[in-house]
């Protein structure tokens, strides 16, 4: 029993005094016809059960909580009073049994969290003059060298050092294919090396990393408490009330005591205790597996309830990235050609539209030539060498003046594009219209949220109204608000609450307040600000927009699952007071049924562990739309 808490291995001695005292007692009582010694062991196994509840129950009423605990103990010491001695044994196993079950079913639930714990990695292996050595994880500084051995876990947050490598990210974000990530690629801390050995630079240390973050976010959600837990208090002190009376009424009326120990009975433990705990924390893990890390119970709950969404634009439903949307070329250049000399010369700087241009030719498989005699203008553009051919690549009035000819026309931007302008040998190649473009599963993810009861969808961002009316135009939201501060986007969610809860989602540093000031806060992890994540109380640990409808999924069937269980528990514990008021059951009988009740609501709420969400609607095509320029170029 070593992997066992202390806490733990009283609960499995408890039940195993429980168990022994009553079968001991049924040996002698069935066995060898000694009803005298069998009502005595029957005592001695729910005197230890009985004592350990009665210390709970004081610790319990020092907090201020008030539980259906009391009547457990009530049961059990009342049958002990009448001489139900069988009873009480049943009870006694029964109550034991169920905190047992309820902390295996717990522990069942939380052990994908677990698995997120048990991969944190202790070491990593540096490169330092020429060699190798392995040294703890926080003595990892942003530009160390790694090597990442295949099947390692990556320790921290960094880019690829080597020409690629191959990431299996399922056990964060639920991926089940790895990801292959170029050089300079990030790569982030938790996935696992699915192919050869790679370098890695690190760009933050382990503490700041993103899976040190997840681990601390799992660490609080393990240890937090849901409001609906808190009503479940509620519920079970009125149940208590209920219980009480339907027990001293059967008593007063029929002058029987022994039908208030049935109701007593069959109405202990409670499935409002059980049911709860076990099916929010089961959809905690659900979400986890899903990519969506949710910062406890309460804000699983939260999501679940919530009634209205606003969301950023850029990083949220746009991709945050710009993007080649359409290319122009001219005096008979193809458009391969020109896209690969002037990546090739972008290649010289880190500027997200060059960075663009460069993944582009990537992604279409064109070899870029290392350029030469790069001189940059900030903000403006590149001119250099590529391929032995001169190359001039920026903004349309900078390309001009370089080449000293008129400008040339180009097409036409719409609101929030870009246009970049290529030079080739001393004339005009072509153009790039470049944007931000919306994400493929914006669409899938509003019109899915539509269907899981979220009312009132809202874009509130900080970029002009044009802009995002053209971004949004097809997407069916309920309003636009646009050129907003920070401060205009808290008032916007603390607005908004009239309607119902409040969730907010964004990526930025300029989101992190309105996070915090919505009844739930969901951040884009993968690549938004680290203060965007920490102030919300959602993280999506994936690229993709679409798992807010998995979460918010997640949640509602969990939430709807620890509600059936309470509904019915509750439902059948009050048949079974009314017909053990009634003389119908014995208290033996309904220790019995109560046992079968809890067992039930246990094994309902665990439910919670196989929620799939649906997948994305198929019938909503992918959306390609000129979005926000970047303001370099013009």
């Amino acid at each position: 029993m070593s992997g066992y808490s202390a806490g733990e291995k009283l609960k499995i001695a408890l039940l195993a005094v429980a168990l022994g005292g009553l079968f001991g007692g049924l040996l002698l009582a069935y066995g060898i016809d000694r009803p005298e010694l069998a009502t005595t062991v029957w005592a001695l196994g729910v005197g230890p059960v009985l004592v350990a509840l009665l210390v709970e129950i004081l610790h319990s009423l020092r907090r201020g909580e008030v539980g259906l605990d009391i009547v457990a103990a009530l049961s059990m010491s009342a049958a002990l009073l009448f001489g139900e001695t069988l009873a009480a044994a049943v009870v006694a196993v029964m109550y034991s049994g169920g905190t047992f079950l309820e902390s295996f079913a717990e522990g069942r639930a939380r052990r994908e969290m677990r698995d997120l714990l048990a991969r944190v990695p202790r070491t990593a292996t540096r490169h330092i003059n020429g060699a190798l050595e392995d040294v703890p994880l926080d003595a990892v500084a942003p530009g160390d060298r790694l090597l990442i051995r295949q099947g390692d876990v990556v320790p921290v947050d960094g880019t690829v050092g080597s020409s690629v490598a191959f990431l299996d990210t399922s056990a964060l974000t639920g991926e089940s294919l790895p990801v292959r990530v170029e050089e300079g690629g990030d790569a982030m801390s938790g996935s696992t090396n699915a192919g050869e050995a790679f370098d890695l630079l690190a760009t933050r240390p382990a503490a700041d990393s993103t899976y040190a973050g997840i681990v601390r976010l799992v660490e609080q959600a393990q240890a937090s408490k849901a409001p609906m837990s808190r009503l479940a208090d509620r519920w079970s002190l009125a149940f208590l009330l209920v219980t009480v009376a339907i027990a001293f009424s059967a008593w007063w009326v029929t002058g029987d005591p022994i039908r208030a120990v049935a109701v007593l009975v069959v109405a202990t433990p409670c499935p409002l205790i059980l049911a709860v705990p076990v099916a929010l924390v089961a959809g905690l893990s659900r979400a986890a597996h899903h990519g969506v890390l949710i910062k406890g119970a309460g804000p699983l709950e939260a999501m679940a309830r919530a009634r209205t969404l606003i969301l950023d634009k850029t990083g949220t439903l746009t991709d945050g990235r710009p993007k080649i949307v359409s290319v122009s070329t001219y005096n008979g250049m193809a458009a391969d050609d020109v896209l690969r000399l002037a990546a090739a010369l972008e290649q010289a700087t880190k500027h997200p539209v060059a960075q663009a241009i460069v993944q582009e030719a990537r992604e279409r498989g064109l070899a870029l030539p290392v350029p030469t005699e790069v001189a940059e203008t900030p903000g403006e553009g590149l001119v250099g060498r590529a391929d032995n051919r001169s190359v001039v690549v920026g903004g349309h009035r900078f390309v001009s003046q370089h080449l000293g000819r008129t400008a040339m026309g180009h097409p036409a931007l719409g609101a929030g594009s870009v246009l970049v302008a290529v030079g080739i040998d001393g004339g005009f190649a072509g153009h790039f219209v470049m944007a931000d473009p919306l994400r493929d599963d914006s669409l899938g993810m509003l019109s899915g949220l539509r269907r899981q009861g979220i009312e009132r969808i809202l874009l509130a961002t900080g970029d002009r109204r044009d802009v995002a009316k053209r971004i949004t135009e097809g997407l069916g939201l309920d309003g636009i608000r646009a050129d907003l501060s920070p401060n205009e986007k808290v008032l916007l969610v603390l607005t908004e609450r009239k309607h119902g809860p409040v969730m907010m989602v964004g990526d930025g540093v300029n989101d992190a307040p309105a996070l915090a000031a919505a009844d739930i806060g969901v951040a884009m992890g993968a690549r938004g600000a680290a203060a965007s994540a920490e102030a919300a109380d959602v993280v999506l640990l994936v690229d993709s927009v679409d798992r807010l409808r998995a979460g918010v999924e997640i949640a509602r069937g969990a939430r709807r699952i620890a509600l059936q269980s309470v509904v019915v528990g509750i439902g059948l514990s009050v048949i079974g007071m009314i017909a053990a008021a009634l003389g119908y059951l014995s208290p033996v009988q309904g220790a019995l049924i109560q046992e079968a009740i809890d067992v039930a609501v246990i094994l309902n709420a665990l439910r919670a562990l196989r929620i799939e969400p649906a997948p994305a609607d198929p019938d909503h095509p992918s959306l390609r739309s000129s979005k926000e320029g970047m303001g370099r170029f013009g």
